[in-house]
């Protein structure tokens, strides 16, 4: 049963971090990277379905990203969808292959970048430390009904708060890594 809730909150922390990897993904640093593309919904025969459903997304160079959607009739609804984003970005089309030239990160604009990565990794440092709360309680309550010992009890929550500690240190490493990254010219 022990095992149980701490394999179970070990899993959610994971998750945590998870989804913090995918919310920095998103957060540009000025180099070309497909995954910038993933939050653009394009229109695809009357349903919205994320741009890599209807193209393939390249990297041409370090600053450039090459989308080439797989049907003709598509290249204007991409660039419509690329363009309409909040990405601030600007497709060039050429026939059928749109051209997404990465703009330079200004000063001001990676300090915003640095701040949502900041929100972020505090948002799944809260969910991760909420999740050890859960646990703790779980083991608390099977301890108030004598399910297990006292020793036990301490044993899980040390098992816990060590878990948090190293999720927690994965969270404050991802964010320098994309501190470093943002800050990088």
């Amino acid at each position: 049963m022990i095992s149980e809730i701490q394999e179970d909150s070990k899993s959610r922390m994971s998750k945590s971090v998870e989804n913090l990897e995918g919310n920095f993904a998103k957060i540009r640093t000025g180099r070309a990277h497909p995954s910038i593309l993933d939050s653009v919904m394009v229109d695809y025969y009357g349903s919205s379905v994320p741009i890599s459903q209807v193209a393939n997304i390249n990297i041409e160079d370090s600053r450039t990203l090459a989308v080439q959607p797989w049907e003709q009739p598509m290249v204007a609804v991409v660039e419509k969808a690329i363009m309409q984003s909040d990405l601030g970005i600007n497709p060039a089309t050429s026939g059928s292959l749109i051209r997404i030239p990465m703009p330079p990160l200004t000063e001001e604009r990676r300090k915003e970048f640095i701040k949502i990565a900041k929100a972020d990794a505090e948002n799944a440092k809260i969910a991760i430390r909420n999740i050890r709360r859960d646990a703790n309680s779980d083991f608390k309550f099977l301890n108030k009904d004598k399910k297990i010992t006292d020793d036990e009890l301490r044993d899980s929550e040390d098992n816990v708060q060590q878990a948090t500690d190293s999720f927690i240190k994965q969270v404050e490493q991802l964010l320098a890594e994309k501190e470093a990254t943002l800050l990088e010219i």
